[in-house]
């Protein structure tokens, strides 16, 4: 069987085994309907209340009723800025950045199709936003501020305290998209004035077409899926019970594997980041050195094509990426390392490796071994790279 090094835990996480076998129950016995009156589906209910709990632990939520579940990601993002808009109907502006994800970027595209004002903040070579370009954009149409936690590229972390700070106080709805960040660093909602925030299963070791949606107390809400009465009538729809129960133990273990976990799988991707900078010539990191996820380094190599090194460490089976997985399909470069003004030259050839606890240093010596003979090879046949790295 082919070796495999999976380090592209940002586009998804392996299923973690506790997960798996939390589910199994409520895919074979426990299939009841937790809404149905008969006690056989009824029992179901409790289950979700529990992953809920669970939830808002891990987030440092004052209360599970402030959980929400979805779909995912991107119907969380969806969901809290349509019903934001549809709460303050009379505001036409939304504030976000240039780097967001795009389900974020792609409804706000949408938004201006039909009348929005859309202001899309810059960020500098380092990833981060100008908190005074923020303060600017901010007017009396202004009905939601949605800027992400942790950017899915480079692993950029926002000032987040910062930026809900000046949004409460200018009395605006302050989203954040924080699916990269949730699981990886500690949250204490109790202490950051969030509105709304979103995440997903699939990143932190539940199964994919499972998220939540965090909708602070007092904040104003519309439904963008209407149908019964699923969770208090804010999200229509028979509850995914085995993907709840899932995403509930995932948050568990999160939790526990947090400190200990955090600091390993930094050291690991230090490691990485080091070696290959110090063996691979005409490198660098995308990104700020210090507000980082502690998975996540995106490395450019200078004069060669970065699906051509996902080819070739793809066949020593090591499977990393060249950004987001919601746009890996496209051949244009990177929105993210665009607005940060990397080099072209740069752009081309970056390579995300995103870890998880299921990484070992063994791995991280795999990818050391190999990539730099990848790199060279390739260089060596590229009609511009032999000859401007000589």
């Amino acid at each position: 069987m082919k070796k495999v090094i999976y380090v592209d835990n940002n586009a998804t996480t392996k299923v973690a085994p506790e997960v798996f076998e939390a589910m199994k129950p409520f895919l074979t016995d426990e299939y009841g309907n937790p809404s149905s009156m008969h006690t056989f589906g009824g029992k179901v209910a409790k289950y979700i209340e529990q992953a809920r709990e669970a939830i808002a632990d891990l987030l440092g939520a004052s209360d599970p009723s402030e959980i929400i579940f979805t779909s995912g990601g991107t119907e969380s993002d969806n969901t809290a800025i349509m019903s934001t808009l549809r709460s303050y109907p009379d505001k036409k502006h939304i504030i976000t950045t240039k780097v967001e994800h795009s389900a974020v970027l792609n409804l706000c595209h949408y938004l201006e199709t039909i009348g929005y004002r859309v202001t899309y903040l810059g960020v500098n070579s380092e990833g981060l936003i100008d908190i005074n370009e923020l303060k600017s954009a901010i007017d009396q149409d202004t009905a939601v501020i949605s800027i992400m936690y942790a950017n899915n590229e480079t692993g950029v972390i926002f000032p987040i305290e910062e930026i809900a700070e000046i949004a409460r106080i200018r009395g605006v709805v302050f989203h954040t998209d924080a699916v990269q960040a949730v699981g990886k660093i500690p949250f204490k909602l109790t202490e950051l004035p969030v509105d709304l925030l979103s995440l997903s299963g699939h990143k932190l070791h539940a199964p994919k077409g499972i998220g939540a949606l965090y909708v602070r107390k007092g904040t104003r809400f519309t439904p963008l899926v209407i149908g019964g009465h699923q969770e208090h009538g804010r999200r229509g729809g028979t509850e995914n019970v085995a993907g709840i129960v899932g995403l509930g133990v995932a948050c568990q273990l999160a939790k526990q594997a947090m400190g200990e976990e955090r600091t390993r799988i930094k050291a690991l991707r230090d490691k990485l980041e080091r070696a290959i900078l110090e063996k691979i010539p005409h490198t660098r990191i995308n990104g700020h050195p210090q507000y980082r996820l502690p998975n996540t380094t995106n490395i450019g190599f200078e004069f060669i094509e970065g699906e051509a090194i996902l080819l070739m460490l793809d066949e020593k089976g090591i499977c990393a990426s060249s950004g987001s997985a919601c746009t890996s399909g496209s051949l244009t470069p990177s929105h993210v390392l665009k607005a940060m003004g990397v080099p072209f030259t740069f752009i081309q050839g970056s390579i995300r490796f995103s870890l998880s606890r299921y990484n070992s240093e063994e791995d991280i010596d795999y990818i050391i071994k190999n990539l730099p003979p990848i790199i060279a090879r390739l260089r060596e046949i590229s009609p511009y790279g032999k000859e401007r790295v000589s």
